[in-house]
């Protein structure tokens, strides 16, 4: 039995371990089927405070790991398969072996949809990303493209103006899904150009481990070509990674945890951290804020619980 589960290795279910081990909650972390999290997947995170030259991705998320571990909180690798969160203790299915937990923290985070090209995955961190906030730094006087259609690819277009010389904003439909005013700000942008009905076949280059071209089909013509492109952003959305907890808490309709204040969920003793509930911000420093909240309010749970099977 333990005290405490976190189920993910991100910012933020790293920095709830830091917390809860210091409690003395010995925590058990769930590295999860993205170990590190988003943060795994980017280079150079310049945003985080603390680190004037930058930092790289992989790097700050293993040093707040180290950190939670020199407090004792100790690391399984392996997913969650299943829960039972309909009474305590808590029931955690990890790899096909059940655990208990009087307190859990969910920070399974949110993984960024990806267009599944042939060489997408190889060139992510390497001018593919699926953050402008994170990256569009990098692209200063570039040339950036942009895939989606919805309100998150009008607004890192429009974020991305700020550095790139130009931004293609490339969509498969001929209608965009975002609300008007977004869109709107888009169109009135001079350094966007908006091509419609056009899907992306692939991204290059591989041998040169960075991206210097994008294959584009334009679906109405059926003319295939090449167009040379430093930054490619995929902004087709992210997934948060709720699957194993649907029916058990409650989740909006995109399967994002719903806040009950705080850190709390709609199950006493479970709490929330990180991209799993935020739609908004999805940034390292407040994914770590997140943990940080999330593993307080488990501690004060405990505890007022400890109290009373005291009394």
């Amino acid at each position: 039995m333990h005290e405490l589960i976190i189920l993910g290795s991100g910012c933020a279910g790293n920095t709830a371990a830091v917390y809860a081990a210091r409690a003395n909650l010995k925590p058990i972390v769930v590295s999860g089927h993205e170990p590190g999290g988003q943060l795994s997947l980017t280079s150079l995170v310049e945003n985080f405070p603390g680190f004037p030259e930058g930092i790289q991705g992989p790097d700050l998320v293993e040093n707040i790991k180290k950190q939670a571990q020199n407090f004792g909180a100790e690391y399984l690798h392996g997913t969650v398969d299943e829960v039972d969160l309909s009474k305590r203790p808590f029931r955690i299915r990890i790899d096909g072996e059940w655990r208990e937990t009087k307190a859990l923290i969910i920070a399974t985070g949110a993984s960024a949809k990806w267009l599944n090209l042939p060489n997408e995955q190889k060139l992510i961190g390497h001018g593919v990303s699926s953050c402008a906030t994170c990256d569009g730094f990098f692209y200063r006087g570039r040339k950036i493209m942009v895939i989606g259609g919805g309100d998150t690819a009008m607004e890192e277009a429009s974020f991305l103006t700020r550095f790139g010389e130009t931004v293609t904003l490339v969509h498969r439909r001929d209608e965009f899904r975002a609300s008007k005013i977004m869109l709107d700000r888009v169109r009135h942008n001079p350094k966007v150009r908006i091509l419609t009905s056009t899907v992306v076949e692939d991204v290059h280059d591989v041998n040169q481990n960075l991206v210097t071209s994008v294959r584009l089909k334009n679906l109405r013509t059926g003319e295939v070509w090449d167009e040379a492109v430093d930054g490619f952003f995929v902004a087709i959305g992210h997934q948060p990674n709720t699957a194993p907890f649907r029916g058990q808490i409650e989740l909006d309709e995109d399967g994002y945890i719903v806040s009950k204040g705080g850190a709390r969920t709609s199950v006493a003793g479970v709490f929330h951290a990180g991209d799993v509930q935020d739609r908004v911000y999805k940034q390292a420093v407040t994914a770590a804020g997140a943990g940080c909240m999330a593993a307080l309010e488990a501690e004060k749970f405990l505890e007022a619980e400890a109290h009373t099977h005291a009394a």
